[in-house]
């Protein structure tokens, strides 16, 4: 989706029908708060689409804002003012693309920037789901304070670890870039970058992924990070939420390649479920206003 900020009713009109021209899906809002809330309730957007000038800041500290929380954004400065109207010192290394309304063409540019904008942010050194925009909106939804969850989580990486009779087991959340570990038994690690964990895989699939020799597998054999690790095997099951999206895995890893038969892929699937469990029913409690105890 393309949010797009403008104060003037007919240009944010004209900007919306032009992208929706070009195949792109949009919702309008007038200032940088209304941009903020949109944001919240469905979660990151493919592209933000601002003027500079709004009724309660300016569109280069709203793409600061956007980019901070979620560093992919397609941001385009689609405005009225000029170059040396911006204060654009006030907010340093915030990158955007710039479009004057007053251009010839401008519209046409416009849509165009956005295809190419967003056609490289999809050029990743990792595989996503085709349906990552919603699942990070679904990750949001239990994100919120992870470590209020560690005791019990810390207790069934433990069981597990033990039960599968492994080096570590954890439990991590994919973001849009990088693996958050709610509980890591086994192994002192807070968080990954996307690109070096065998979790990025295993949120594409329904069951239980099983990587038995990472050193011999073309996707992880030249990965630095698990051969500093001495990560050979890897299983992991996904944390599916209620509507189906994987937000993150139970995992496991060794030092010595193993097999895993179907029996250890129905176990580590219960552990996950039970994970899962856990974050949605604090998620209820948080949304209702429950008590988090």
């Amino acid at each position: 989706m393309i949010l797009c900020s403008d104060p003037d009713a007919d240009e944010l009109s004209a900007a919306r029908d032009a992208l929706e021209a070009g195949g792109f899906r949009t919702h309008g809002v007038d200032s940088a708060g209304a941009a903020r809330e949109a944001i919240e309730e469905v979660g990151p957007v493919d592209c933000l689409v601002t003027e500079y000038d709004l009724p309660d800041g300016s569109g280069l500290e709203l793409i600061r804002e956007t980019r901070a929380t979620s560093p992919d954004t397609a941001c385009v400065l689609y405005t009225d003012a000029g170059i040396g109207e911006m204060d654009t010192e006030a907010f340093g290394e915030v990158i955007a693309e710039y479009v004057r309304k007053d251009d010839p063409g401008s519209a046409d540019r416009l849509v165009g920037i956005v295809e190419h904008s967003l056609a490289f942010r999809s050029q990743t050194a990792y595989p996503l789901p085709d349906d990552e925009d919603v699942r990070l909106a679904t990750l949001s939804r239990y994100a919120t304070d992870p470590a209020a969850l560690s005791a019990s989580l810390d207790r069934l990486t433990e069981l597990a670890a033990a039960q599968f009779d492994v080096d570590s087991a954890a439990v991590g959340l994919v973001d849009s870039h990088e693996e958050r570990f709610l509980s890591c038994y086994g192994a002192d690690v807070d968080s990954l970058d996307r690109e070096d964990t065998i979790c990025t895989y295993a949120i594409l699939e329904e069951g239980v992924t099983v990587v038995e020799d990472a050193t011999a597998d073309p996707r992880f054999s030249d990965n630095e990070t698990l051969a500093a690790a001495e990560i050979r095997f890897y299983a992991g099951a996904p944390l599916t939420a209620p509507d189906g999206r994987a937000i993150g895995t139970f995992c496991l890893q060794g030092g010595e390649p193993r097999e895993f038969d179907a029996r250890n892929r129905e176990l580590l699937s219960l552990f996950a479920d039970q994970t899962m469990e856990q974050l949605e029913l604090r998620r209820r409690l948080r949304e209702t206003g429950g008590d988090d105890g």
